[in-house]
């Protein structure tokens, strides 16, 4: 790294609130520790989590933090044990308790660097760290069994679309709910059929559709309370699983479906996974990123901001001034 730039720009939360309070301000370079690298950032991506913490105050967050969980970037600087040769292009997710992407530099634990292959753009693998592993680890919640009917909500958003594509490469039958502007890309994909979440007869729609047969699982994006209703839909011994929120308590009486419940919760990696945890982390993101690379896998529709704009970009993603799309801030070298 270049030792005559001593300082980096960074947008720095100080309160709980709306993300126009981020505040840009100059911060002095660290060295990175054992196991760490210094990631040159050179885009951002946004995710609704990013406008949620911001709105909270989490653990451990302190005046002057930088928030931001999705990054891509060059490794400028590597702490001892660390292999990754400088000048790597990786995406990052990094932990919400931890200085963030939000900023020119980031210090990043090598464990969760994703290299980026060449032939894949800073926009199609900003695509990838929080939506394709969000993905990856709900779908790895559920036995890999062929000819099994699941659900999808909320399908037209970033994790439930790569979630869509990966299960119908498990040879299951995918059902979808989303926004009507979504069905022609979803049905185009292969999912059996599409119901607009808005209409109260989505439900009837599809146990009709289904005729005898039960989901297997249901991935739901929406909330707890959402996945409580849907628990009734699930069929005997499948699954439901939430990524969004978690059920505290069972929505079913006992012994009567025997529903098997999962949570989904990717920043838990940054202070619970184990060497084994990383390596199948950076496999999966490995093999994303592959597919991407191939035209295997298809992304939501992108927009790139300026760095300079990044809170009220954040601001439109939380507030549905922009949908259907996700929001990459560019950061110019």
């Amino acid at each position: 790294m270049d030792a005559s730039v001593t300082t980096y720009r960074a947008w720095s939360w100080y309160t709980p609130g709306e993300p126009e309070q981020l505040q840009l301000v100059d911060r002095a370079f660290l060295s990175p520790g054992p196991g760490e690298i210094v990631v040159r950032n050179t885009m951002i991506a946004l995710n609704p989590v990013d406008w949620k913490v911001i709105a909270a105050s989490p653990d451990g967050w302190r005046p002057g933090h930088v928030p931001g969980v999705d990054g891509i970037g060059i490794v400028a600087e590597v702490g001892d044990g660390v292999s990754i040769p400088l000048g790597t292009r990786i995406a990052y997710h990094q932990g919400i308790g931890k200085p963030g992407s939000f900023a020119e530099y980031t210090i990043v634990d090598a464990d969760c660097a994703l290299v980026i292959p060449d032939g894949v753009s800073d926009e199609s693998a900003a695509g990838i760290p929080c939506p394709g592993l969000t993905a990856w680890q709900a779908l790895a919640k559920v036995p890999d069994m062929p000819n099994r009917d699941v659900l999808v909500t909320g399908a037209g958003g970033a994790v439930s679309l790569i979630l869509v594509q990966l299960a119908l490469r498990r040879n299951w039958r995918v059902w979808a709910t989303a926004s009507p502007a979504h069905h022609k890309r979803l049905l185009a994909l292969g999912v059996a059929g599409t119901f607009d979440y808005r209409d109260e007869r989505w439900r009837a729609q599809l146990t009709v559709a289904l005729g005898p047969r039960r989901l297997f699982a249901v991935f739901d994006t929406t909330s707890g309370a959402y996945a409580r209703g849907l628990a009734p839909l699930v069929g005997y011994n499948g699954h439901l699983v939430c990524i969004q929120d978690r059920l505290e308590s069972p929505p079913l009486p006992p012994f009567t479906t025997a529903l098997s419940l999962h949570e989904v919760a990717l920043n838990s990696a940054h202070g619970h996974a184990t060497a084994e945890n990383w390596r199948e982390w950076r496999q999966a993101g490995a093999q994303l990123l592959d597919a991407v690379r191939i035209g295997a896998l298809g992304l939501q529709p992108h927009i790139v901001t300026a760095f300079d704009d990044l809170p009220a970009s954040l601001s439109a993603l939380k507030h549905g001034r922009i949908k259907g799309k996700k929001i990459l801030v560019r950061i110019e070298a």
